[in-house]
């Protein structure tokens, strides 16, 4: 059963922003997430990227992969506005968008998740218990987009524009009211769309291996002090258990040891 999410708002305080991140961590389970990717050129372009994130660098490394493969510039618009209001730059990181996040969600739809792979999607599709989520014949790439489209109508129906013309802080309470339920939506539930898949993507899209695209720099892992690969050593976690881990400070990806 989902719960609505409660991020904190774009003029929040660091120390906010590290204990909501913290918590989002722990909520979110195993923290190398990510399912596979489209393949291809996309692979080799975000090897690169998690190769750049881990050279030392005196200011926050950012996004340098661009290009979408599902989104199209409607899409793109409203999911980057979208991430900046969850997740804003401050002194901690850089915004949703430079920190990998809109490519890490586009890949994961792009690919075999986003496809709808293993899924049994001959129907009947009939209404089930909250705890089951949404039975549709969509795939998850068409689910997520015809939320975005209703999202948008919503936002044009409450603001008089589209949600990535709102200011941060209109951005801000709409996701919040449509997280909690109170936007109403006239093809889907809103408040599903966005706590079943949107919300677990974004946590995904800040935790999961630089690899995949999001978390660059491997920025999020060093808030939490998470070391990356080496923590999956399950004798290390009751070793090192509530203390801080060797080498959380220079985390360690997948395709360091590749």
């Amino acid at each position: 059963m989902t719960h609505p999410v409660d991020f904190p708002p774009p003029d929040s305080a660091g120390s906010a922003r590290r204990v909501f991140l913290k918590q989002l961590a722990a909520a979110s389970g195993s923290l190398p997430l990510g399912k596979a990717l489209a393949g291809g050129t996309a692979t080799a372009l975000l090897l690169q990227s998690a190769e750049a994130g881990a050279a030392p660098s005196g200011k926050p490394v950012i996004n340098t992969v661009y290009g979408y493969e599902s989104f199209g510039p409607d899409e793109a618009a409203f999911v980057e506005a979208m991430l900046n209001i969850m997740c804003p730059a401050d002194h901690f990181t850089p915004n949703g968008v430079d920190c990998g996040l809109a490519i890490y969600i586009d890949r994961q739809l792009a690919g075999s998740f986003g496809q709808g792979a293993r899924r049994y999607a001959a129907g009947p599709f009939l209404q089930g218990a909250a705890q089951c989520g949404p039975q549709l014949p969509l795939t998850p790439e068409q689910y997520f987009k015809a939320g975005i489209a209703e999202a948008d109508r919503a936002a044009q129906r409450l603001y008089g524009q589209l949600f990535d013309a709102l200011t941060p802080q209109q951005g801000d309470a709409f996701l919040q009211q449509l997280a909690a339920g109170q936007v109403a939506g006239e093809q889907l539930d809103l408040a599903e769309w966005f706590n079943a898949l949107v919300y677990p993507l974004f946590a995904e899209a800040c935790f999961a291996d630089p690899l995949y695209g999001g978390n660059v720099g491997m920025v999020f892992w060093k808030m939490i002090g998470y070391p990356g690969l080496p923590a999956t050593h399950a004798l290390d976690v009751v070793q090192y258990l509530g203390k801080p881990y060797p080498g959380a400070a220079h985390p360690k990806s997948i395709a360091d040891f590749s």
